[in-house]
């Protein structure tokens, strides 16, 4: 492998050239340096991912001798125009609710390269499976609004966002469109709530947000400005729910501690006749806030709940299996935890810790790993960013590949799907790429801006197992004749506005 180092490097460039010509990225991501940020509330998580940096300046927390509730815009801040904004009041003029309307659009494309793979597919990965093949993985259109004062500390906003592309293939939400389209480009809705800021029983209130959110747990969201690089982490992709339906709160405790629980369908799921089983599932958990002089940012959140179909299990022609446990599935569960600190070293550097784990009844596996992130911005159009992890599946059952374009939609609902995994094993994964947003071009963007952001990668089995570069099949899907690690190289292209 390394006798051909400069082979790989220009495979690398290649797939950079490759990459930028495809449009790329989310909302406001192109005006702000990627690193990854300690997602401190379930409020800031699910906030309109999709506002500008004004509107979160604006949103911020009060001082102990302010009045103003968190998450609520104040009177005089209110509506200001921002980037995105569908309605621009004149000067002096007071603005309605309806003028703080806001609308985003972005476009996300990139290309994985991995010579080495006899299976077309990088193993253990979800929206960048393809290998040595340029995608288009995300056009995500929004209409949101802020959460903005109403009257009396009580403050209203929602959040309306789709998404198309390549990356829906995994994140369909059953029930809500699901399985309407077959192909590599399938749409999802990503967001639907109502968020809702009320000023109850705490000094700062309590944000609540009711309808289909993202997850809020791990260190890499869908969204491609909600991470520091194109690739996943194991822990982001396998162990933490990616789209919940149900509803979430926030208790603002302190200045600098927030309480959140929430109920929920569960990972991908809404209730009723398009739920995995009939048992409810839930968040519990805390967020500390600019602790250390605003230096420091850490949540300890869980996810509990029986995740398993009550369906019965079926069998295709080909021999493929769905996912149905009957009604064990009511009472077998799942346990999900989730660690992470951020801390701001300068305005340059910042350095992150994420633990996971996952404990599924049903699979009888044990699935956990740590992950830390480096990030220094060279200039404010240059960012430099690593990645470390380590990661075990003690069982085999919980990594592996959907190898059709719908086996993981299948795999929720039940129905047989194709797939191939992995020997019990323990992975390692080191990641380093930049971001860079080319002046050049985006001096002459009328309308938002444009990222790039290479990146090498090299996957590891620690424990001597073989699940690299190797496809299974409905005889044999577990794989161990593969290669122990996988090289490879990825770019893609972000445009937003």
């Amino acid at each position: 492998m390394r006798k051909n180092f400069v082979q790989e490097v220009h495979f690398l460039l290649a797939a950079c050239v490759s990459g930028g010509s495809l449009l790329a990225s989310y909302a406001h991501a192109a005006e702000t340096t990627v690193a990854p940020v300690s997602l401190n509330s379930a409020q800031v998580v699910n906030a309109p991912i999709s506002a500008p940096p004004e509107a979160e300046k604006a949103a911020g927390t009060p001082s102990d001798g302010e009045e103003v509730p968190a998450a609520v815009n104040s009177e005089d801040d209110a509506m200001k125009p921002t980037v995105g904004n569908l309605f621009h009041p004149k000067a002096g003029q007071a603005p309605n609710y309806w003028q703080g309307l806001e609308a985003h659009v972005s476009v996300e494309g990139g290309v994985t390269g991995n010579p080495w793979t006899r299976s077309g597919r990088n193993f253990a990965q979800y929206y960048t499976d393809r290998a040595n093949t340029a995608t288009l993985n995300q056009i995500m259109g929004s209409i949101s609004h802020p959460v903005t004062s109403v009257g009396k500390g009580y403050g209203l906003g929602f959040v309306f966002e789709a998404m198309y592309g390549s990356d829906a293939r995994f994140d369909p939400t059953i029930g809500m469109g699901s399985g309407s389209l077959h192909g590599l480009y399938q749409w999802a809705p990503t967001q639907a709530h109502i968020d809702a800021h009320l000023p109850w029983i705490f000094k700062r209130g309590i944000d609540v947000q009711v309808g289909q959110m993202y997850g809020i747990m791990g260190a890499e969201g869908t969204p491609a400005q909600a991470r520091p690089f194109y690739t996943f982490n194991y822990a982001s992709d396998y162990i933490v729910p990616f789209e919940t339906v149900g509803i979430l709160a926030t208790m603002h405790l302190t200045q600098h501690m927030d309480w959140i629980l929430g109920v929920d369908a569960g990972n991908s799921t809404t209730f009723g006749a398009s739920g995995n089983n009939n048992k409810p599932k839930g968040y519990f958990g805390f967020a500390w806030n600019k602790l250390l002089d605003g230096k420091l940012d850490m949540h300890a959140i869980g996810h509990f709940g029986p995740q398993g179909n009550n369906g019965r299990q079926v069998q295709s022609a080909e021999g493929w299996l769905s996912s149905g446990l009957g009604k064990p599935a009511n009472s077998l569960m799942q346990y999900n935890g989730d660690f992470m600190a951020t801390y701001h070293v300068n305005d340059k550097m910042t350095v992150s810790v994420n633990g996971t784990y996952l404990h599924d009844d049903a699979l009888r596996d044990d699935v956990y790993g740590v992950s830390t992130y480096f990030s220094y911005a060279f200039h404010p159009w240059l960012t430099l960013n690593a990645r470390g992890e380590i990661f075990r599946d003690n069982s085999g059952m919980v990594i592996a590949e959907y190898s059709s374009f719908n086996s993981f939609t299948q795999y929720l609902t039940n129905k047989p799907y194709p797939y191939y995994s992995a020997m019990p094993t323990t992975y390692g994964e080191l990641t380093v790429g930049v971001t860079y947003k080319p002046e050049f071009i985006n001096k002459k963007l009328a309308l938002g801006g444009f990222i790039i952001r290479p990146e090498v990668r090299l996957d590891k089995s620690l424990n001597g197992t073989h699940p690299f570069n190797q496809a299974g099949t409905v005889a044999n899907p577990i794989v161990n004749n593969g290669t122990n690690n996988m090289f490879w190289f990825s770019c893609d292209a972000t445009w937003a506005f």
